[in-house]
């Protein structure tokens, strides 16, 4: 299970046993490279643990667990996290300002304590077996190493993978197979079944407070210093937007040498000039890479790094802006979560326009508007978040299922024509946006626009962004870092009234105004995007074997979930250029590696021919 896991930590490896329980560790050493290894045990040899990620505030802990009698023998955060369960039990996890998971094993309680950060920047599957074994790992291939897992596919996970492009942290594509959500622990005591998971942390959007631009300004700046402390080099993603320019900013401020950032950009896409002008502002040592058009190279290394299926294409171009850094640095910070925590997306602005408008349209009106986006073409061929049809369609419902549909990268009737009706049986009435409406209903907030918002952070922040940022920077051994997602930054956005995180078309309104003496011009005014490699182009061309295999002598024929003729239609009409599928294709095609890799489905011939 440890040697499954060795590209998370390259520079070394321990295991460590008593009767009944073991830990093993992979070991990338950012911190103490002499006194850091592990497991590591406490001077009595009670107490073992295990650790990914980082404390960032172990120093200022270390020297308060001093003050009450602790003493160390090492310069690691991990040892702080022995003293501080010693110290304060699970209430240490408040204490604790970082991205970690851990596994505390301690024999005089006979207890094991399974912990993750509180956004779910580090990931933790874990599985009971047949026999009554507990087991756990940071990645699902950890798990699947072990000879007792059973590997019976989820029909709920499949649903909810092609709804959304990912798999949830609350499902899994293995039944029986479970993951830890963000804010939560696991205190397992032996010989007792194992309890129901304990949130100990959540973001509270229930009160506003009018927050300054100063305040903003100084948690950022302190939030990406919290994330510099490293014994080895250290350096950025620089796309030339806001976060990461602002991430940028702050290391260049803090930094005695020059900041080591790297980009990446699309082949006859134009957007180096935006990361090369604020390397240019803040003098950094920066590379920029071109990612060829043809660049599909990377199909069966992303399946791989993901086990789950990932259906996010951008997953290709961060693996190789991960690579680019790795080049020079061990930990690079980016620049993620600060659109889910100023409501940058241009998902909330369309949403909290809709919710303006549903308070103004009577329910005639909304049927009418609902009437008139169905019959007109022009509003019918319209896409995206601010497509008329989606939008009035959306009238007809209140705001949670309106949102809860649109987060959904397939929808339910496209999905309904894949399936065949065993699998619709099998599904048991599951719908994959109804966690969505669970979580907006049961927020602790005080708007709609605070609801959509807790729910991203519940559930798409850590099963989809969180889970390609964690997946392709640890499969080249790079250490992730994400400062905006500092939980004091979170919480103080949280509280801001909507007006203060979008105003008029801008959203991050208050956050561009605390940066924007800080960064270029151009990074305040650009636009979000995805580096989206061009995978319609691909399956219309190179790649369109591929997908008309999978109507054929692939995986998801074998699985005799998925009904082949529409798939067939699907690639058709995308090589005839009749529609669009690309996406949609790249999804299917993600899901039918992952099953051939899970469950040793026949690969298709066709799929070897388009990799060469």
């Amino acid at each position: 299970m440890s040697d499954a896991l060795a590209h998370r930590g390259p520079d070394g490896s321990g295991v460590w046993t008593a009767p009944g329980i073991g830990l093993g560790h992979r070991r990338l050493a950012i911190v103490d490279a002499e006194g850091g290894a592990q497991p590591m045990l406490d001077a009595a040899g009670r107490i073992a643990v295990i650790s990914d990620g980082k404390v960032y505030n172990f120093l200022e802990l270390r020297a308060e667990l001093k003050a009450k009698g602790h003493s160390f023998r090492s310069e690691s955060d991990t040892e702080v996290i022995l003293a501080a369960w010693q110290q304060w039990g699970p209430e240490c996890l408040q204490r604790f300002n970082g991205m970690f998971v851990f596994a505390l094993y301690d024999a005089t309680a006979d207890a094991l304590l399974l912990a993750r950060d509180r956004f779910g920047l580090k990931p933790l599957f874990y599985a009971e077996l047949a026999d009554g074994a507990l087991i756990f790992a940071s990645e699902l291939k950890g798990l699947l190493a072990h000879p007792l897992l059973r590997r019976v596919p989820s029909p709920q996970a499949v649903d909810d993978y092609l709804a959304f492009g990912y798999v949830p942290d609350d499902a899994s594509i293995l039944v029986g197979v479970n993951k830890l959500a963000a804010g939560h622990y696991l205190l397992i005591r032996r010989g007792r079944p194992v309890p129901a998971q304990v949130r100990w942390w959540d973001i509270d959007f229930s009160s506003h407070e009018n927050g300054t631009a100063k305040e903003a300004l100084d948690l950022i700046r302190q939030a990406v210093r919290s994330c510099m402390v490293s014994d080895v080099p250290i350096g950025a993603f620089l796309s030339g937007g806001l976060e990461s320019s602002a991430v940028v900013a702050f290391m260049a401020e803090s930094s005695r040498s020059a900041v080591n950032t790297c980009s990446i950009h699309l082949e006859e896409v134009e957007q180096s000039r935006f990361a090369e002008l604020v390397a240019g502002r803040f003098a950094s040592s920066h590379r920029s890479r071109t990612i060829p058009a043809d660049d599909f190279s990377l199909i069966e290394t992303i399946v791989d790094a993901f086990d789950e299926p990932f259906g996010q294409p951008c997953a290709l171009s961060t693996y190789r802006l991960a690579q680019l850094a790795r080049e020079k640095v061990k930990v690079a910070l980016s620049g993620e979560g600060g659109d889910e925590a100023f409501a940058g997306h241009e998902r909330y602005r369309s949403f909290l326009t809709e919710e303006r408008a549903r308070r103004l349209l009577l329910e005639p009106a909304r049927k009418v508007a609902t009437a008139l986006a169905s019959l007109h073409p022009r509003l019918a061929r319209a896409r995206g978040w601010h497509a008329p049809r989606a939008m009035l369609h959306s009238f007809r419902r209140n705001s949670e299922e309106a949102y809860a549909d649109r987060v959904c990268a397939t929808g339910a009737a496209m999905r309904a024509k894949l399936y065949r009706p065993e699998f619709v049986r099998a599904l048991q009435g599951h719908r994959p946006q109804d966690r969505y409406l669970r979580a907006m209903r049961e927020a602790p907030a005080a708007d709609p626009l605070s609801r959509a918002q807790y729910a991203d952070f519940k559930i798409r922040l850590p099963g989809d962004t969180l889970t390609r940022m964690d997946r392709t920077s640890m499969a080249v051994g790079l250490e992730l870092r994400e400062p905006l997602l500092d939980h004091r930054l979170v919480d103080f956005a949280a509280h801001l009234p909507s007006s203060l995180r979008i105003r008029g078309r801008s959203g991050k309104w208050l956050m561009k105004k605390a940066l924007r003496h800080h960064v270029p011009h151009e990074a305040l005014q650009r636009r979000d995007f995805d580096l989206v490699p061009p995978v319609g182009t691909w399956f219309a061309g190179p790649l369109a074997p591929l997908a008309d295999a999978m109507a054929r002598d692939s995986a998801l024929a074998e699985l005799g979930w998925f009904d082949q003729s529409p798939i067939a239609r699907i690639a058709a009409e995308h090589r005839s250029h009749k529609a669009d599928r690309g996406l949609l294709l790249w999804r299917l095609l993600m899901l039918d590696l992952s099953l051939q890799k899970l469950f040793a489905f026949r690969r298709s011939s066709s799929y070897t021919a388009s990799a060469k």
